[in-house]
């Protein structure tokens, strides 16, 4: 095999293939990228069974043929190549990698012993790549970060014809967002997709400029897998088995109870309070018509107390909150202010959770169907 390939290019391109390898496997195989010369071009995969990547890209190829070469070895080798182009060879099973002054040989794997990547089925529908890598972000950091539970380690996408609805959380809280999209004609009843949260936050970070992403969502005997392309470049997943369970029907239809605040203000606030806590700790939220006042009790050495402008709807509430928990729901409403909805329950000893929606002034209500559910902690009476 022999081709020359310009350098950011390549160097890109092996970087997206081993973005989703693990840093360790227990077959050494998975941790290779494939690089295959063609005619008309290259083609680069990686794969380890739950997650693959291929991306293809122009090349001058000489002699056509294909490799399998450590993929993080070659992602730092490329990231510092001389600017100049890169020329791959291959001699007596080892690879020749040039640039400019520069010359490395490397071990070559075994491509025979490589798997098959996965098939990937007809696209399922297209969406605009920048609202989809910013409704991912806003959920994904509600997914649970325990393995014990995988099911909640995920975040649930339900398609419909005209939409596409993300859904995640940790037993703590949940975080909703629905976005529009074109399906195909094939989608006649809703279909759900459970996607591990890591894989998608990466993949909403590589594709969120790509103008528009591609997906499919595949069931075959085997396993069920959903594949996002955009740019010549797809990405695989399988996807999580289990019943992800019905939290959507959780959130209020209506809420009377409201406070509207200004977003910035009040993460500051939020954050300044904190400050005196130890770790787990709850912050107490007094809600008046005379603003918010954050409580932090933190230890005999330390308490700390600030009172922030809050527009009042229905009365005074008290409700305490794990401050990360808030600060992660607050970091997702893209918007100048906030609405934050104080549900009931049927103990008035206990608050019911609180609703986290965006709001584009004092009195208007955010457009974006972002929704986030809170379970405040007990307060210490």
């Amino acid at each position: 095999m022999k081709f020359q390939v310009n350098r950011d290019v390549f160097s890109e391109a092996v970087s997206f293939a081993v973005k989703l390898l693990p840093q360790r496997t227990t077959l050494p195989i998975l941790s290779g990228i494939l690089i295959e010369a063609t005619e008309n071009g290259l083609t680069l995969s990686s794969f380890d069974y739950e997650v693959s990547a291929q991306t293809e890209i122009s090349a001058e190829v000489q002699e056509p043929g294909k490799i399998l070469v450590s993929g993080r070895l070659l992602a730092d080798i490329a990231s510092r190549l001389p600017n100049a182009p890169v020329r791959f060879s291959t001699e007596d099973g080892k690879i020749l990698v040039a640039c400019g002054s520069a010359n490395f040989t490397l071990l070559s794997m075994p491509v025979e012993e490589y798997p098959t990547l996965p098939q990937v089925s007809e696209s399922s529908g297209i969406l605009p790549a920048e609202s989809f890598a910013n409704a991912v972000a806003q959920v994904a950091v509600a997914a649970s970060r325990d393995d014990v539970t995988p099911v909640i380690t995920g975040v649930q996408l339900e398609v419909s014809r005209n939409s596409l609805s993300l859904v995640a959380t940790d037993r703590y809280r949940v975080a909703v967002r629905e976005i529009a999209w074109d399906s195909d004609e094939s989608i006649t009843e809703p279909v759900t997709a459970l996607v591990p949260a890591r894989t998608l936050t990466e993949i909403g970070k590589t594709f969120g400029h790509s103008g528009s992403i591609s997906v499919a969502i595949t069931s075959t005997d085997e396993r069920e897998l959903i594949a996002f392309s955009a740019d010549r470049r797809t990405v695989t997943s399988l996807l999580i088995k289990g019943n992800f369970p019905p939290v959507k029907r959780l959130f209020p239809e209506t809420v009377d109870n409201y406070a509207v605040l200004n977003t910035a203000e009040l993460i500051e606030a939020t954050r300044r309070v904190s400050l005196v806590l130890e770790r787990e700790a709850a912050l107490r939220f007094s809600f008046t018509v005379d603003g918010v006042t954050l409580e932090a009790i933190g230890s005999e050495q330390a308490q700390a107390s600030e009172t922030i402008d809050a527009f009042l709807t229905g009365s005074d509430t008290v409700v305490s909150l794990k401050p990360q928990f808030l600060l992660d729901g607050l970091g997702a409403v893209h918007s100048e202010f906030v609405r934050i909805s104080f549900t009931k329950t049927d103990n008035p000893n206990k608050p019911g959770p609180v609703l986290i929606t965006s709001q584009s002034s004092k009195d208007q209500a955010g457009a974006d169907n972002y929704k986030y559910l809170l379970q405040p902690n007990l307060l210490l009476r």
